[in-house]
């Protein structure tokens, strides 16, 4: 991995900037929730659909949706 820092993240990270963070809607896509956490797809949706995602994750209908409060808090971001 490169030592470059761009917009406060390292070059080729898969991870989410702490801007990129703050500028979150009020929940996200479960892909999104995923790599702001470093979580893999498969490890992501295998957490939430046995309901032990790390923070409050919403079904709808087929979907999942990570309420973004709840995923900044346990990254030690909430306002």
């Amino acid at each position: 991995m490169r030592e470059d820092v761009t917009a406060g993240r390292m070059k080729g990270s898969k991870g989410m900037s702490r801007e990129e963070l703050l500028a979150l809607p009020v929940s996200v896509d479960l892909d999104t929730g995923n790599r702001a956490l470093g979580l893999g797809r498969s490890k992501g949706y295998e957490l939430a659909k046995r309901g032990e995602y790390p923070c409050r994750v919403l079904r709808l209908g087929n979907a999942y949706r990570v309420v973004t409060a709840d995923l900044l808090d346990l990254l030690g971001l909430a306002a």
